[in-house]
């Protein structure tokens, strides 16, 4: 019994000893996520409160979709100039307050124009919750921090579809004021505990294995420039996202074409099977791999998404598409996991924002690609032969994460941790420098 408590007691581990305001966050996250009612609705709302036609709906789902990105890029610009807790602070009440006018008007298409108009307001304010945290850790504690908080968002979404669904059948208003309240909670919350970090931005670091986060000058395409491995990393996590992006396009279909009479039922047991593992393994497996590093995970993450998603061209019984469920949702949480952690050990303290923007929007591109390009592909060969290739995709992605993962050591065999890449560049940099020495 006692060495049962034990092992439950080291699974926490990874989140114990962060500083206070990353406990604040990651109750922030959960009342936020258990209040995020209106999103997962949009699709309903559209066509059954304000009816419009199903390809209308899609346009303007699309539209929100396409705004966000350089609302993001504007978001990061401005955590890394006036603040992060600015930002925060500004933005997502404003979202809020969108909301609530919403709230406050019949269905119609204003209130379409109010959820894109908070939806974006909140995105806004996205990188600046990454660079927020990334402020307040170290690589030491940096890992179990963005899993905490993942986790966190988790717990909540648990939730919140939930409630909402109830909501939304009793009245719709409900859903737009619940949705502003909780965010307008989680934003007390950190307005009180949560004082505003861009002054450690500003800070030297002495630790030399921190090298690539120390401040430098210059534009993020500037910086992105002098450190390609950022560029290649997320061009292979887009691959990640484009296999992913299917578990809501093609599995649907998939599982509609084997029971038609259940699809909805089953593929709701998919979801809560996906919500409740996330729950249950993201501290067990964030414990398993906290000697590993971020790069070396993503290769794993890849194969399990190889093996999860690949297993599906292959499987017709309700059994085997919960095994498969199961695995590539573990392949999920160390990618989430893993994903930001590694961005924000290798981006300057000066352009976390910017960077928190820019390379979500590489790799974010592959679910709005994946769908598309699927459905295309799907006029010529069947949804089982559509996974193999899935699967081999996401074996290659994988493939191409482990050579990542060997160019960043070419410079230092040894390695140690995730500072490799100081070692490539550094190596960049000398060679530059012979160069002008040599024109001289």
């Amino acid at each position: 019994m006692l060495s049962m408590s034990l092992s439950i007691r080291n699974l926490f581990n990874p989140y114990r000893g962060m500083p206070r305001e990353v406990y604040v966050i990651f109750i922030a996250r959960v009342i936020q996520a258990m209040g995020c009612f209106v999103m997962p609705l949009m699709t309903l709302i559209l066509t059954d409160k304000i009816g419009l036609a199903g390809k209308e709906a899609g346009v303007y789902i699309s539209i929100a979709g396409f705004i966000m990105a350089p609302a993001a890029m504007l978001g990061g610009k401005l955590a890394d100039s006036l603040g992060r807790k600015k930002v925060i602070m500004f933005f997502d009440t404003l979202g809020a307050g969108f909301y609530i006018m919403a709230g406050l008007i019949e269905p119609s298409l204003s209130t379409v124009y109010l959820i894109i108009a908070a939806g974006t307001s909140m995105s806004t304010s996205g990188p600046a919750h990454d660079s927020l945290l990334a402020d307040l850790t170290t690589p030491k504690n940096r890992d179990g921090a963005y899993a905490l908080s993942y986790m966190g968002w988790n717990l909540g979404f648990a939730i919140g579809p939930i409630v909402g669904g109830l909501l939304y059948n009793y009245n719709l208003s409900l859903v737009f004021f619940g949705d502003a309240c909780m965010a307008l909670i989680a934003r007390v919350l950190i307005g009180i505990y949560i004082k505003e970090t861009l002054h450690k931005t500003q800070e030297k670091i002495e630790d030399k294995t921190r090298f690539l986060e120390r401040r430098e000058q210059g534009s993020i395409f500037a910086v992105l420039l002098r450190r390609p491995t950022l560029i290649y990393f997320a061009v292979i996590v887009f691959g990640y996202h484009f296999v992913y992006s299917q578990w809501s396009f093609m599995l649907p279909m998939q599982i509609a074409h084997n029971f038609p009479s259940n699809a909805a039922q089953f593929f709701a047991f998919l979801a809560s099977l996906n919500g409740l593992i996330v729950i249950l393994f993201t501290p067990l497996l964030t414990r398993a791999f906290q000697e590993i590093i971020s790069i070396r995970r993503m290769v794993y993450g890849g194969v399990l998404y190889a093996l999860g998603f690949g297993m599906l061209g292959f499987v017709y019984s309700l059994p085997w598409f919960f095994l498969a469920c199961f695995i590539f949702t573990l392949g999920e949480i160390i990618l989430a996991i893993s994903t930001t952690p590694f961005i924000m050990n290798y981006t300057p303290v000066s352009h976390r924002g910017r960077m928190s923007a820019v390379l979500p929007m590489i790799f974010g591109l592959g679910n709005t690609l994946g769908p598309v390009t699927m459905g295309y592909a799907l006029q010529y060969i069947s949804i089982e032969t559509g996974w193999l290739y899935l699967g081999g995709f996401a074996l290659v992605a994988a493939g191409l994460m482990y050579g990542l993962e060997r160019y960043m050591r070419l410079d230092r065999g040894k390695g140690s941790k995730e500072q490799t890449l100081g070692g490539v560049i550094k190596m960049f940099n000398d060679c530059s420098t012979e160069r002008v020495k040599a024109k001289l």
